[in-house]
């Protein structure tokens, strides 16, 4: 899904940025929390979720998924809106400082490059629902794993049903 504008978005990071940036946070002695997911259309439970994240620590990267990996774990109708916009408008929030799109459809590869010192997920995952590979990536880094209050009612595919549904009246 190109998109049709060029968007200027500095806090899209390619992975060795990311890794640039969070070498400078810890200098400064700061942590990092990382969290990562599609955010296809962001909503009120999207914008919840990351606001707590951002406190757990000094700065907040999230690991977006690419559009390819998007469609190869929700089909061929997803994402909504490309990867370029997803990472946009994730940007735009005043709560997150970097982003970076991973081509995967697991992240323990920039889990081990970018170190952070907490990973946050939302409170519909536990320990066991973690992927293990990505769990044992965070155990060898030492990263704190943090599972944050879950706003029930809130979720992209329950938002596109009531869109589509609206375009029906």
């Amino acid at each position: 899904m190109p998109s049709v504008v060029a968007l200027h978005n500095p806090k899209l990071f390619t992975l060795a940025q990311a890794v640039e940036a969070r070498a400078a946070l810890r200098r400064d002695g700061k942590q990092l929390v990382l969290t990562n997911g599609v955010f296809d259309l962001l909503h009120t439970g999207h914008l919840s979720y990351l606001q707590q994240a951002r406190t757990r620590g000094d700065a907040l990267f999230i690991a977006l998924n690419s559009d390819r990996s998007v469609q190869q774990l929700k089909g061929p109708l997803r994402p909504v809106q490309g990867e370029a916009e997803r990472a946009f408008a994730l940007a735009a929030l005043a709560c997150v400082d970097g982003v970076v799109v991973f081509a995967g459809q697991r992240l323990a590869g920039e889990i081990r490059a970018l170190q952070p010192d907490v990973y946050a997920k939302a409170g519909d995952y536990t320990l066991e629902k973690l992927n293990p590979e990505e769990r044992e990536a965070l155990q060898a880094v030492g990263a704190r794993i943090e599972f944050l209050p879950f706003l029930p009612g809130f979720s992209t595919t329950g938002l596109i049903a009531r869109i589509q549904a609206a375009g029906e009246v």
